[in-house]
Parts: structure tokens; C-alpha cells; sequence
């Protein structure tokens, strides 16, 4: 049988190191899924139920394991849908690539039903992006496209003509020279780990020891480089701040953590923010400008090993464009610890409080049970290498804080993006990549509506996912924001009856429950999680508890009393809740 374009596709994808591809098949890629079906012992094919979710499993994937993330979807609608999850992989900087359909070359430009040019689409998404129109041109352009995922942390994007797709891998057309084939290394790429130049590390070493308030603010660009960061911080006496998608960087429970910064973050760190006078910025080009030091007030070190990002939101001192394991092991010896602890001890008195303050609103006595204590009961249960995967909303603040980062654990979301319903589409994927640890999807009910289907995905692969559902029967973070911009709620709430998620599980074939008191919370989590199989745990939680930020500033106070007393639909149990809370606190 000779070997067609899509079989050439699905074997160069296997030479580059490619085990798995997120789709769902389609009259535009039927000769796509034929070669991918005589690759299928070595490349397996993961059918899922929206190419939504498709595409976050391939960022999801990306994500975890630092491969490459593949993706399929048929031409016209297909390619359409993949977009959510590609832009969640362009903006957190991971390799996908997507690959799609599109109608034979003949009816190109003639109004073909479902005629969508996908390469005009994906301009904005896709770094490489190409159709591929002849034979000859494979197997360079896989190169290409695998190569500048890989290399640039992105998304690249390859569309097939059916007629393309189906053509014989040797057939020449038009007679072309064939294109000038790639280096044929197939080593994994990655951002280059570049060594920091030794005078940039200088300059960097005499601002920091300059510096009398020393703080550090981590991303997900230091992850694999704990014992560096918190070997650095502890010369500086510097207290560290974690972006949300670098919580994994180092633990949350570490003495030198004031946890994370912004609407999702700790009142110490947004302190600390305020008052240091030199902040040491690795791996992150943080976007919230307002939760950063004030222009003048602080010196700034930036490490990062993609110069376009640094000094993105601050003048930059000292720029060190560099991996950053690498640039801070070299740094280290060019400090020497720093004598006077004041500032860091300061910060940690603060957060002790805050940690304190954190456990008093986990409390089990509260009803309608409190999404914190629900959070802080998968916190105690999961395994310490646990991975947990979440959607953005609420259930993000209620993570980020309730979460703990300790031992192996792994902590993602969609970051820059902050798009609904990536947590359980990551989860399935996660697991796939690491069948022997425990994978936990923690997610809102808004979220989890949109993308249900692919708990049936979970069940039919065997992948054994937990999934707990935050279930407040509403869009909960945008109920808040609404108020905090001075507006009494609208259309962010759902009528009744309230969904029952744990019957969808059970219809599924698999373990489901609906809990709806406090004291079902702890055996309803240890029993999902005990189970063989996928586990989903329903949980009513009060829809009126605010995720607070950590900090409450004086337009967002004034805002909030003004949306008060415009006649907010739920003011009573609001302020029961906030109360409750406040008193909660107080005993702490």
C-alpha cells in the first residue's frame, strides 16, 4: 500500500517524538484520520466530544510534560472551535500544533460549503501557519512547523486540502524541485537554555546588594528551578512572590513565601509590593501593572530568557536573558547573605496572619458549606504529588489560596488567557501523560457545563481523573465583579432547579455524588479519590461568599456599598456571608 500525505503526516509526527493526537474526525480530515489509523500503534488518537476540548488537551499536555501538544479538526467549523484553546497555549507560551482541513484545491475561492481559510483565520494565532498544496512539500514543512512550536514556546498550524490529503507522499504534480529538507535532528526543542552573560550577572548582583528591601516576584518560567530560587532568596533575606501560574515554583508552606500577588493573591505580598525597594523578577513578565512596585520606587532585576518580555511592565536595571536555573545558580555566588532579616521577618509575621486567617474561613460549620472548605478538603486528601487542574473564576481565588503547593505537586490553569472550561480537558490529558499520579479537575459548574461531554471521554479512554465541581449555580466571578463596578447583579445566576453533575457521572457508567452539607464534604473527596476509575464529586457551595481580594482598596469598597444600595437581589445573605466570614476571622 503506498504511503499517502496524511500517512506521511502521522509518521513524521511519530519520528518527532508525537504519541498522542486530541480531535474528532470530520468529512474535511477523513485522510488525515487514515493516516493516523496506519500509525495507530504508534501513534495513538484521542477522540473527544467538542474540538474545544481538543485543543486545550493538547495545551493541557504541553502544559505538563513540555512536549508537544498536537491537535486535529475538521475544516470550516472544526478549525473555528479549536481557537479558544490555541490562544490559551499562545498566550502561556507552550508548543501546539494544530492541524486542520479545508476543501479540495479545486473549489478554493468558489463559496464551497463550509470553505473557511483557516490560514486567514489563524494569522493572529499561529506563529507558522501554511496549507499545504503539494505533496513535495512534506515532510519540511512538519519540520518547520514542530520546530517553531518548540523553539518559540507557540502555536504553529498546518491545513490540508482533502485532495492533498489523499495524494500519493511521491506524487509531483508540477514538476517543482523538491524543497531543501530541515537538519534531520529530531532532539526535542525548547527555548534555548542560554547561559546569563557574566556582566549581566554583575550588574544584576550589584543592584540586588544594593538593595535594603529585597523581594522576589517567580513565575511559571522558574519552574524546575526551586532549589535555585529559594537558595537566592535566602541570601537576599528576600520574601517570594508567585504569579498564579507559577504557584508550582516553590512551596507554599516554605517560611520565605508570601504566596501570590493581585486580585487572586495575599495582602502581605501586596505589601511587600508596596514597599520594597528592589524587586527581583524571574520568569514572569507579570501583566498587572497596578499590583507591581510604583515607577521610581524600586530597582528592578528582570531574568528571563525571552528578551522581548523583559521590561515589559517596569524599567529594568539589570536584564538578564538567560534560563533562569542557569542564571540564578551563577548568580548565587556573587551574593553574599545579606545580614539585616527586617524586612523578610516583617513578612512573615504578615502572612502567618494570613495563613491563619485563610484556615478560620475552611470552616465545616458553615451553610451552605463554604468553597474554601471544600478546596481545603481536597488539599487535605490529595496525593503529594498530586497534579490539580482549574478553570478560571472563583474556583481560581479559592485554589490559588486553599491549594498547597508541597512535595511534587503541580498547580495549572489558563493564565493569560483566563478562559472558562480548561480544567477538566486539561485533566484528561494530564492523565493520559502521567497514568500513575493522581490527576484532580477543579472546576466551577459554569465551566464544567460548557465541556461535560468529555467526562465520557475520561470514562471511555479508562483514565481515572477525579473531578470536583464547585457548583454555586451561577457565574460566580462575574456576580462579583458586576458588584465591585458599582452594578446590583444581572443574568449571572441560574434558575432552579440546581444541576445534578454526580447523575451525569453515574449516567456515564462511572462514580458521581451530590453533596450538599458540610459534613459529607471529607468521606464524598477520600471516596472519589479512592476510586479506580473516574470520580466526580458535585458539591453545593454557598453562592453568595465573595472571593475577596487580598486587599481591599477604597474604589472597590465604595463600588461595592453603592451596588448595595441600588438594590442588590441577594443583599441579606451577601452581607450574612461577609459577616460570617469577618467573624471567622476574628477567632483566627
Amino acid at each position: 500500500m503506498q504511503e499517502i500525505v496524511g500517512e506521511s503526516l502521522a509518521r513524521r509526527l511519530v519520528e518527532w517524538g508525537v504519541d498522542t493526537v486530541f480531535g474528532l474526525p470530520g468529512d474535511g480530515i477523513n485522510g488525515l484520520m487514515e493516516g493516523f489509523r496506519r500509525q495507530q500503534e504508534k501513534l495513538r488518537f484521542v477522540l473527544v466530544h467538542h474540538e474545544e476540548a481538543a485543543a486545550f488537551m493538547a495545551t493541557g499536555y504541553a502544559k505538563a510534560t513540555g512536549r508537544l501538544g498536537v491537535c486535529v479538526a475538521t475544516s470550516g467549523p472544526g478549525a473555528i472551535h479549536l481557537l479558544n484553546g490555541l490562544y490559551d497555549a499562545k498566550l502561556d507560551h507552550v508548543p501546539v500544533l494544530a492541524i486542520t482541513g479545508m476543501q479540495e484545491t479545486s473549489v478554493l475561492g468558489s463559496h464551497y460549503q463550509q470553505e473557511v481559510h483557516t490560514t486567514q483565520l489563524y494569522q493572529d494565532v499561529a506563529a507558522y501557519n501554511l496549507m499545504v498544496t503539494n505533496p513535495q512539500q512534506m515532510p519540511a514543512v512538519v519540520d518547520l512547523a514542530i520546530r517553531t512550536a518548540l523553539s518559540r514556546r507557540t502555536v504553529a498550524h498546518l491545513t490540508f486540502p482533502n485532495d492533498v490529503q489523499v495524494a500519493l507522499a511521491s506524487e509531483d504534480p508540477y514538476r517543482h524541485v523538491s524543497p531543501g529538507r530541515p537538519p534531520t535532528s529530531l532532539a526535542v526543542l525548547s527555548y534555548p537554555q542560554l547561559p546569563p552573560d557574566p556582566r549581566e550577572l554583575a550588574k544584576a548582583a550589584e543592584v540586588l546588594q544594593a538593595g535594603r528591601k529585597v523581594a522576589m516576584l517567580v513565575g511559571v518560567g522558574a519552574r524546575g528551578a526551586r532549589a535555585e530560587v529559594l537558595a537566592v532568596a535566602e541570601a537576599l533575606a528576600s520574601p517570594i512572590v508567585k504569579t498564579l501560574p507559577g504557584k508550582q515554583v516553590v512551596p507554599d508552606d516554605h517560611p520565605l513565601t508570601t504566596g501570590g500577588l493581585g486580585l487572586l493573591g495575599t495582602a502581605p505580598s501586596e505589601e511587600l509590593m508596596e514597599e520594597c525597594d528592589t524587586l527581583l523578577m524571574v520568569g514572569t513578565s507579570f501583566p498587572y501593572g497596578k499590583y507591581l512596585p510604583a515607577p521610581g520606587q524600586a530597582k528592578v532585576v528582570q531574568i528571563d530568557v525571552d528578551p522581548s518580555l523583559i521590561g515589559m511592565r517596569l524599567p529594568v536595571d539589570a536584564p538578564v536573558c538567560a534560563d533562569a536555573r542557569q542564571a540564578l545558580r551563577q548568580l548565587l555566588p556573587l551574593l553574599p547573605r545579606r545580614p539585616d532579616r527586617s524586612f523578610l521577618e516583617t513578612c512573615q509575621r504578615r502572612m502567618a496572619a494570613w495563613r491563619s486567617e485563610m484556615a478560620s474561613l475552611a470552616d465545616p460549620e458553615r451553610a451552605p458549606i463554604a468553597p474554601q472548605y471544600l478546596m481545603s478538603c481536597i488539599d487535605d486528601a490529595a496525593a503529594d504529588d498530586a497534579i490539580l487542574t482549574c478553570d478560571s473564576g472563583t474556583i481560581a481565588t479559592w485554589s490559588a489560596r486553599h491549594w498547597t503547593i508541597r512535595g511534587d505537586r503541580e498547580f495549572f490553569l489558563s493564565g493569560n488567557l483566563a478562559t472558562m472550561a480548561p480544567g477538566l480537558p486539561y485533566a484528561i490529558a494530564m492523565q493520559h501523560a502521567y497514568p500513575g499520579r493522581q490527576v484532580i479537575a477543579y472546576v466551577g459548574d459554569g465551566g464544567f457545563a460548557m465541556l461535560m461531554a468529555e467526562f465520557l471521554t475520561a470514562v471511555r479512554h479508562e483514565l481515572p481523573i477525579k473531578v470536583v465541581v464547585n457548583n454555586n449555580n451561577s457565574y460566580g466571578q462575574i456576580l462579583w465583579e458586576q458588584i465591585v463596578l458599582g452594578y446590583p447583579e444581572y443574568a449571572v445566576r441560574h434558575r432552579q432547579p440546581e444541576a445534578d453533575f454526580g447523575a451525569w457521572a453515574r449516567a456515564c457508567g462511572s462514580f458521581g455524588v451530590k453533596v450538599t452539607d458540610a459534613k459529607s464534604v471529607p468521606g464524598a473527596i477520600r471516596e472519589a479519590l479512592a476510586h479506580p476509575g473516574p470520580a466526580l464529586v458535585d458539591c453545593d457551595v454557598n453562592p453568595n461568599e465573595p472571593p475577596m481580594p487580598g486587599k481591599v482598596k477604597y474604589d472597590q469598597a465604595k463600588h461595592f456599598t453603592e451596588a448595595f444600595l441600588r438594590g442588590q437581589p441577594h443583599k441579606a445573605a451577601t452581607l450574612a456571608t461577609i459577616a460570617r466570614d469577618k467573624i471567622n476571622e476574628l477567632r483566627s
